[in-house]
């Protein structure tokens, strides 16, 4: 396994001189409190935070105006800090953000990471871009890019948005079913001072609640920890509060299905669809091993010889859990939130596999739900693509299968 790589790219950082008033009427007057800032070595940065943190914990109590605050010393602030991280108030330590850059983590990292919220993420697309790959993930990988390329233009060559490089492109994005969700992939991860405290206490404990996915990343976890440590980020007073929870991807029961003011639903997807899932942030996903493993064919291949092929190449590189294996995957949310991910991925340009199971869901949650006026909110999207339900696209497709969802690729 590759060792990974973790660089901090920038602290959220306050310094009183950055301190300015932007506008001011005669009800409201706003300060730039705290700013981001390109990372450097040395200095506290604990400091730092803990300055911030006790200023905005002052606010609640404040006897007049912000600048009463601002103008405490140093000591107090850091007192009130220290005062409020024991009682258990966290929320003051979410202002300060930290956004690292690591390199060659395994995409199983990146998903665990990526469940859990309040965060940002840029993470390098395996859709787009060659991953590091090897031996027989590598072999197979290449050989169906091939297939995918002969397919799809054999289907749909004729057709003008599969100019330019989208067959390749294509054909990459359903190939790399092959990749082991192990694969090294690299992100910029933003979270805040708490988060990231709470984040490095459950790395720190893994081996509580390890399962075979934990177990693998191990190596990484400790490689995490360890950096943390070293640029003297951790807190233990907050990080000891994050052993009241854990890392929300594992599921640790079955969810009970309701289409409602709220939604509760689980379908059989890929590890591809469920980390592409999770950029939703305000919806909920965990998932859960099938009692049997099977994994998804794309469709172009779903009633051709092909298909069996593909499940015997599925099964060669079963020993590095391929990001084609299925699994059982439980998303929640409110019809509000559900919409948001609607307008994104019924559309030509969303990978085909996460396109159908959001249409599946919309299509039950009009079916099942007792309430007319969210009913009535959904079926304006059940026509097809986004661009039929009012959304104005800045490159329209042109490409009839795929704004009709009738595709298969």
């Amino acid at each position: 396994m590759l060792i990974p790589l973790i660089k901090f790219l920038s602290l959220k950082l306050y310094q009183k001189e950055n301190i300015i008033t932007i506008e001011k009427g005669e009800k409201m007057e706003i300060k730039i409190l705290a700013a981001t800032a390109p990372y450097k070595d040395g200095g506290n940065k604990r400091e730092f935070f803990n300055e911030l943190s006790g200023e905005v914990a002052g606010i609640c109590y404040m006897p007049s105006t912000i600048d009463t605050i601002l103008n405490q010393p140093l000591e107090k602030k850091l007192k009130r800090a220290q005062t409020t991280k024991e009682s258990g108030h966290h929320s003051v330590f979410d202002h300060e953000y930290v956004t690292l850059y690591l390199e060659d983590v395994p995409k199983m990292f990146a998903m665990l990471l990526n469940n859990e919220k309040v965060y940002t993420t840029s993470e390098k697309s395996a859709r787009y871009t060659k991953m590091i790959l090897e031996g027989n993930e590598l072999n197979l990988f290449e050989k169906w890019v091939g297939i995918f390329e002969k397919l799809i233009i054999q289907k749909y060559g004729n057709q003008p948005y599969f100019a330019g490089n989208r067959v390749q492109k294509l054909a990459q994005e359903n190939a790399r079913y092959f990749t082991s969700v192990f694969t090294p992939t690299s992100l910029a991860y933003t979270v805040s001072y708490r988060q990231l405290n709470y984040i490095y206490c459950w790395l720190k404990n893994i081996d509580k609640n390890s399962n075979e996915y934990l177990e693998a990343l191990k190596p990484t976890a400790k490689a995490f920890c360890e950096k943390i440590e070293k640029e003297g980020l951790v807190d233990e007073k907050l990080a000891e509060f994050g052993e009241q929870r854990d890392f929300s991807l594992f599921a640790k029961k079955d969810r009970v299905e309701y289409f409602g003011d709220v939604y509760s639903t689980s379908y059989e997807g890929s590890f591809a669809s469920l980390a592409q899932a999770q950029r939703h942030r305000t919806l909920n996903y965990e998932f859960r091993n099938l009692k049997e493993k099977n994994y998804y064919v794309p469709k172009i291949i779903e009633n051709s010889p092909l298909k069996e092929m593909w499940l015997e190449d599925m099964r060669k590189v079963d020993a590095i859990t391929p990001q084609g294996q299925l699994v059982q995957i439980y998303e929640r949310g409110t019809p509000e939130s559900f919409i948001l991910k609607v307008r994104e991925r019924l559309c030509t340009c969303a990978q085909l596999e996460i396109a159908n199971q959001t249409k599946n869901t919309l299509e039950k949650y009009i079916e099942k739900t007792a309430d007319g006026e969210i009913k009535s909110m959904l079926e304006k999207y059940n026509n097809g693509a986004r661009c039929t339900s009012g959304y104005k696209c800045k490159n329209p497709c042109g490409f009839k299968e795929g704004i009709d969802l009738s595709r298969e690729i």
